[in-house]
């Protein structure tokens, strides 16, 4: 028979219990903040109809849409009209003869199309938090897959700026948690819009977001570059250069802006949105990350509308492990419109990623099972099974060993399973009533009663 060589897809991962453990431990922290700020979960299908998700991400985004066949497409009945439209689609065009449904993108548009299938049984304002897996048509990288999780919580039917407080401090609190020092930015759309007007009008609002997303990644003057070829004049780059230049404090950049587009309405708008969240949030982060203004910040989505969020590790060569904002009337899209939202994300892959290399993950994350108990005979294991099913029921991890086997053998797997106690039982323990306890990790060992062993581990 010939060798059958088996691959992942590229972009994709399998993971040991060892890393889902780790995983947990993220999901974990992430969602008992959630639930701590009054935040309901949601799931919503890793499939959507094509229409739902296609042009809500902008032009990048939309290439990045993994796209499902429909099913029938081996009918013979059919197959002028499918041949002519593969044709479409080898041209980057939709048919639905072809495809009418593709994997989730994100977790926002589902959701804005789950409230407004459901607005009028929702309790405003509604929060929701989200953990599911989304997949992305990206290049594969350090940290960027193709298949990976996201946590969302988000907030609809409030205008109020307070929720764009909650979640920064949520932010704050989960890495804190975490023990991951990070930097929160933030930056409205606003004053994107407002430059993007002195730049020659709401038209140039993409163009321009867009190109100033990739400054990290290229650098001024290819963002320059990009500029010209998406039409903007050498004048209006200029503008857009001496914005991007602004640095400083957080009071001095917000000087340095007000000077440059806060004699317009929407600018004026912005910055006075970020003045408020800066001062409602001074005395809550005293001890956890403070937010910072970053004017680079762009997120490239075409949805958002107000404030935006963006996380990034200190300390760690990697992008964001978290980013949102404001998307007043995103449901619009789907026929219920006027309805404001704001909400953020956690890069749950790239916070294992941070985490891993900073070695931030406690060591009880670690363990599964506490206890091994050995197997040394029949009745000795009959005896052993008893007294585990005892330690279950009190929520105590444990197993007993599948076979009567040698000392040797059963500690070494009590070793690869980093199992931390052994409990033996052998013919004088049988006789006696007692059992053998042994702490792996110290190198320890007491006898106790058998009628003691449940009290000595809750």
């Amino acid at each position: 028979m010939a060798k059958v060589t088996v691959s992942l897809p590229q972009g994709t991962r399998d993971f040991s219990a060892e890393v889902v453990r780790k995983r947990n431990y993220i999901f974990n922290t992430i969602r008992n903040v959630f639930e701590l700020y009054g935040f309901a979960p949601l799931e919503t299908p890793a499939m959507e109809n094509l229409d739902t998700l296609m042009g809500k991400y902008g032009e990048e985004g939309d290439k990045l849409i993994f796209k499902i066949l429909n099913n029938g497409l081996d009918n013979p009945a059919k197959q002028e009209q499918i041949r002519t439209d593969f044709e479409k689609v080898l041209e980057g065009k939709n048919t639905k003869t072809i495809t009418e449904r593709a994997l989730r993108y994100d977790l926002t548009i589902p959701f804005a199309r789950y409230v407004a299938m459901n607005y009028g049984q929702l309790t405003l304002p509604f929060k929701r938090y989200q953990i599911q897996p989304v997949w992305r048509a990206d290049r594969p990288q350090k940290g960027r897959y193709r298949e990976f999780y996201q946590c969302d919580a988000d907030v609809v039917g409030s205008n109020s700026l307070l929720n764009e407080v909650e979640l920064a401090n949520i932010y704050a609190t989960v890495f804190a948690k975490l023990g991951v020092e990070v930097e929160i930015r933030i930056n409205s759309r606003k004053i994107l819009a407002a430059l993007a007007e002195l730049c020659g009008g709401a038209d140039k609002l993409i163009d321009i977001t867009i190109a100033i997303d990739k400054l990290d990644k290229i650098g001024i003057e290819k963002v320059k570059e990009e500029l010209v070829q998406r039409g903007l004049a050498v004048a209006q780059i200029d503008i857009i250069e001496k914005y991007l230049a602004i640095t400083g404090s957080n009071e001095e950049i917000l000087a340095a802006v007000t000077a440059l587009i806060g004699h317009t309405e929407i600018g004026k708008a912005g910055i006075e949105e970020i003045e408020y969240v800066l001062e409602y949030n001074s005395p809550l982060t005293t001890h956890h990350s403070p937010l910072t203004i970053d004017l680079t910040l762009a997120r490239g989505l075409n949805y958002y509308t107000g404030l935006i969020f963006e996380v990034k590790a200190i300390g760690v060569q990697m992008g964001s492990i978290g980013g949102g904002g404001r998307y007043d009337d995103l449901t619009g899209l789907f026929g219920v419109p006027n309805v404001p939202g704001v909400g953020i994300s956690f890069g749950v892959d790239r916070i294992y990623d941070v985490m891993e290399e900073l070695k931030l993950f406690p060591e009880t994350v670690h363990t599964g099972v506490k206890i091994l108990f050995f197997n040394l005979g029949e009745q000795e294991s009959k005896v052993a099974f008893a007294l585990m099913q005892q330690l279950r029921n009190n929520n105590i991890g444990c197993e007993l060993f599948h076979e009567a086997a040698k000392m040797d053998k059963q500690f070494k797997y009590a070793d690869k399973k980093q199992i931390p106690i052994a409990i033996i039982i052998g013919s004088k323990e049988l006789e006696e009533g007692t059992c053998l306890v042994k702490d792996l990790l110290l190198g320890e060992q007491k006898t106790i009663a058998q009628s003691d062993l449940v009290k000595e581990f809750i």
